[in-house]
């Protein structure tokens, strides 16, 4: 176990107190007021992801709505009275901070809440301190909807969910300081659900949640589980949870609808080979649907994975002509009955691309 230890170490590197009444004052001091007996703190998110994280780390101390449906494309919210109203009484608005709400400006120039405009101290960034991918050499819209400063689908890797929930987690105690304590209760309980549900209980246990997510994100994870041997077994037997479930995925080449797995392939290793979309947000042209199924067909790729916004009749169509199985899936929470939280969403992901790429996986 030391020498484990010393093991995990090394990769991980490689990448006011309340004072009393004075005894003679002639009356009592007032206990201060319970937070549970103070009204809870309205956060606003533009996504339905990001509402359940801050409902989830607040609990009830914390009313939490968002504006987006769960069922539309987040690009193309279109802003209704009713939201700003929702925004000119809030404490906190959330916002993914990239382009992809690109409505939010309008929104909050609406609603006149200055504590939530940028800069404000009930403004929170969902990407601050996450590792952007796709970003762009030249911002050149020519190439369709282009995200100019990178992908902004953060939600799809559920460690970068996590440094999300820790965003949200410091503008909650920014606004309301004095339930600091219940705020960082409420983030250490879902980044325990988080690297459990990720890693599994037994490595958790093993070698710590924070270690196993340094290593995961630098990269080192699965080469480190792959070469180490505990009582007579490779480690990597003992990883559970949605890395272990969507372990055989890991190399597998899928065709995508639109660019917004992008960190679901970096964290469970499965590839986005092609693009129903020829150029993000443009539909594909007769010539690229007519290239994809020659691509489907030629290379035995036999997933089509499409988030349930899209028009499924489409994606069921170029499924079948690719001999392909479609798998279309909500983006958000909320989306469909039993979807309620951030965990139900990833193990639909997971669990649904494991059942329909099995066939190919033998």
């Amino acid at each position: 176990m030391t020498q484990l230890t010393h093991l995990v170490l090394a990769a991980v590197v490689a990448g006011t107190p309340i004072t009393n009444a004075p005894a003679h004052s002639p009356e009592p001091v007032p206990p201060p007021p319970s937070v549970r007996t103070m009204a809870p703190v309205k956060v606003v998110a533009t996504l339905p992801i990001y509402a359940s994280i801050a409902q989830e780390i607040g609990g009830a101390e914390v009313e939490a709505t968002w504006v987006a449906d769960p069922n539309e494309d987040s690009h193309f919210v279109r802003p209704k009275p009713s939201y700003a109203l929702q925004l000119r009484n809030a404490d906190l608005f959330i916002t993914t901070g990239l382009d992809l709400e690109m409505w939010v400006p309008a929104l909050l120039d609406k609603a006149g809440n200055r504590d939530v405009l940028e800069g404000g101290r009930g403004y929170v960034t969902a990407y601050t301190g996450v590792t952007l991918l796709d970003i762009p050499v030249a911002a050149d819209r020519s190439a369709g909807d282009v995200h100019i400063f990178g992908n902004p689908h953060l939600h799809t890797d559920p460690l970068r969910t996590l440094q999300v929930a820790r965003n949200i987690a410091t503008g909650l105690k920014r606004v309301a300081p004095d339930r600091s304590a219940r705020f960082d209760a409420g983030l250490a309980g879902f980044q325990d659900r988080v690297h459990r549900r990720l890693f599994g209980n037994a490595l958790v246990d093993l070698l710590g949640g924070p270690t196993l997510e340094q290593m995961a994100l630098n990269g080192t994870l699965f080469n480190f589980l792959d070469t180490q041997v505990m009582e007579g077994r490779p480690l990597a037997e003992s990883l559970g949870g949605w890395l272990g479930e969507a372990r055989p995925l890991r190399g597998l080449r899928i065709i995508c609808y639109h660019k917004n797995w992008t960190y679901f392939e970096d964290r469970f290793g499965v590839e986005c080979a092609d693009y129903v979309e020829a150029k993000p947000g443009i539909p594909p042209t007769p010539r690229h649907v007519a290239h994809l199924i020659d691509l489907m067909r030629g290379e035995g790729i036999d997933v089509l994975l499409a988030a349930s916004y899209f028009d499924s009749g489409r994606v069921t169509t170029v499924a079948e002509r690719g001999e392909a199985t479609p798998v279309i899936v909500p983006m958000y929470n909320g989306a469909r009955p039993g979807l309620d939280d951030y965990f139900d969403l990833v193990d639909l992901w997971v669990g649904s691309l494991v059942a329909a790429s099995s066939h190919s996986l033998h």
